[in-house]
């Protein structure tokens, strides 16, 4: 569920959705042999497909092309602790640390075009007889809080809705039964957390599951089996009768050969 912010200072570095990355075993790695997840390695893939597919071996090659310190840099401005985050290769496979709040932070900025807008945890307190005591002033989003550019956060964006459209996490829009569903599955090492981080353009949501004192969930378990369930479950019902809102490209994107890009 990191993975898409590695992805997005990828972008913004020159690569695009339709660039083709070798998914292939690395050889330039000392004595560390990392692969994907279910052990296949598939030559050159698009960096939409290996987004939705969670390629690890795609995204380690991202991050030795911007350099594991600017990877750290960029994903600092989601709200991530950027001294939390390896200055090493498993930066690719989210070898950091990060809380619920700070990963629903960071998913927000993709869903508000680019802007981040600071959490709320008190919004209202009223008295034993109702009377409102104190609510927090609304939040109103400005360029002052643009933290990443908004063709950027799009193409983001475009990448999560592929993961929920055909994906590890396609069931997402599949049992949702609507478009505008984004998100990315996260498992880490051993099983031990199990993540689902996702938005619909209103309403941003994470689920983590694991256990108080970390131990493995299980050899079978996933992101994708159990915190996805949950999120689907939340969902269905918070946004049911919703409208549809997909998000719109802005400026400096445009739509050639089958995908997006930006404008030179």
């Amino acid at each position: 569920s990191y993975k898409p912010f590695l992805y997005a200072g990828a972008i913004e570095n020159g690569v695009m959705p339709e660039t083709l990355v070798n998914d292939a075993p690395l050889t330039d790695v000392g004595d560390w042999s990392p692969q994907n997840s279910d052990g296949s390695a598939d030559g050159p893939i698009t960096v939409r497909q290996a987004l939705a597919r969670s390629k690890n071996l795609v995204t380690i090659r991202l991050v030795q092309l911007l350099g594991t310190n600017a990877a750290r840099q960029w994903s600092g401005k989601y709200g991530f602790d950027v001294d939390k985050q390896p200055d090493n290769l498993t930066l690719a496979l989210g070898a950091g640390s990060t809380t619920p709040m700070q990963l629903a932070s960071a998913y927000s900025v993709i869903a508000n075009g680019g802007l981040a807008v600071k959490p709320v945890f008190i919004r209202r307190i009223n008295d034993a007889n109702g009377n409102k005591v104190f609510e927090a002033p609304p939040q109103v989003a400005s360029e002052e809080q643009r933290v990443v550019p908004a063709r950027n956060a799009f193409m983001t964006a475009s990448l999560l809705q592929e993961v929920t459209r055909s994906g590890t996490a396609a069931r997402a829009q599949g049992q949702l039964k609507r478009p505008d569903i984004y998100g990315k599955t996260g498992t880490t090492n051993d099983v031990v957390d199990a993540w689902f981080a996702g938005f619909q353009p209103n309403l941003v949501a994470v689920v983590w599951v694991g256990h108080d004192t970390p131990k493995s969930l299980g050899s079978h378990a996933s992101g994708g089996s159990l915190a996805l369930p949950a999120w689907i479950n939340f969902m269905a019902s918070a946004l049911k009768g919703m409208p549809v809102a997909e998000i719109q490209p802005p400026e400096g994107v445009v739509h050639a050969n089958g995908d997006w890009r930006y404008i030179e």
